[in-house]
């Protein structure tokens, strides 16, 4: 299972990421680099981090479709696992994203669909999302960026291939803070979701790895 958990690197520089990812060691397989860290510290952290983990740069490319299929160009020769341009773009851009990643096979492009932290009403959210993983499948791309509780009916209209990453991970009492469609870990896994992605749950605490490891069992005790 910890190469299915992806802990988001939501840090401000190099020195807070790699203390983290020393203290994770191999309790996990995956790291995210979103946008603040990533406008810090660019591809040397990347490089970094590259060295004993998988990355997911999480920048959510949107732009006009050349633009953005030079920018999936740029992240395949950083020669990260996955990235992620915003399904808001549209068709072509997704069908120019996805031509540009085909020279990166080691890559996987996913589409965002609806951020986590929309407060759109539920059914709406799942309309929207599975509309985009559409839209994506037939650009061409790995899979999307949703919430659990769109996974499960994303996997059975676009097959069980299709890659589901979800954000959102939420367990025992901690604060939703801007997250408003949650699960646990556990919840995650049996919905069908490939990746799970978590962030403060294990950033803010006392003992990130035992944080980790707590996941990484509850997402273990769905197939025990």
């Amino acid at each position: 299972m910890k190469n299915r958990l992806m802990v988001a690197l939501d840090v401000p520089q190099a020195a807070d990421a790699l203390a983290l990812r020393d203290k994770l060691g191999d309790a996990v397989g995956w790291f995210k680099i979103g946008l603040r860290l990533f406008v810090a510290e660019g591809p040397q952290l990347v490089a970094s981090i590259r060295q004993q983990h998988r990355v997911f740069l999480d920048l959510k490319f949107h732009d006009i479709p050349n633009t953005v299929a030079q920018a999936v160009e740029s992240a395949g020769a950083l020669g990260v696992e996955m990235v992620n341009v915003h399904a808001g773009g549209g068709a072509q851009m997704l069908t120019a994203a996805a031509g540009a990643a085909a020279a990166f096979p080691q890559m996987k492009l996913i589409a965002v669909t609806v951020l986590t932290s929309d407060p759109m009403p539920a059914e709406q959210a799942r309309a929207v999302a599975l509309e985009r993983a559409h839209m994506a499948q037939d650009a061409g791309l790995h899979g999307v960026v949703c919430s659990v509780h769109e996974a499960a009916a994303i996997k059975q209209a676009c097959g069980g291939d299709f890659l589901t990453v979800t954000p959102g991970i939420r367990w025992g009492d901690q604060d939703l803070q801007d997250q408003q469609r949650v699960a646990d870990p556990a919840a995650a896994i049996a919905d069908g979701s490939d990746y799970l992605v978590v962030g403060r749950p294990i950033l803010q605490a006392p003992e990130p790895r035992v944080a980790a490891l707590e996941a990484l069992a509850m997402m273990d005790s769905v197939h025990g």
